[in-house]
């Protein structure tokens, strides 16, 4: 990972997802962050729900917080849908803000 995408990575750290009020990064809905020799940025990302009422909104955050970081010139989201988004993917700090208990490997076999 380069500079550059690490910056992103923590800027992106301040998009909260309005339904949960917790971190995208700390979700586990981006992954993966792409900066080409043009410095436009490529963030895919998941959703919780292929239904997500609020990915237009969420989307249009994420591109502008990475549009603000220093170096890059353009930023888009690609929606992916693979690997699926589950809960195993959450850091243990959004366990513990949602109030998720149990080990990580008891979600994993949901």
């Amino acid at each position: 990972m380069t500079p550059v995408e690490q910056q992103v990575w923590d800027a992106l750290t301040a998009v909260i997802d309005p339904e949960l009020n917790v971190s995208i990064v700390d979700l586990g809905l981006i992954y993966e962050v792409e900066v080409d020799e043009q410095s436009c940025c490529c963030i895919k990302m998941s959703l919780t729900t292929p239904g997500c009422p609020l990915s237009s909104f969420l989307q249009n955050d994420i591109e502008k917080t990475a549009q603000n970081v220093p170096g890059i010139r353009d930023a888009r989201v690609q929606l992916v849908w693979y690997p699926v988004w589950s809960i195993a993917r959450m850091s243990p700090k959004a366990r513990r803000q949602l109030g998720i208990g149990g080990s990580l490997h008891d979600h994993q076999n949901r």
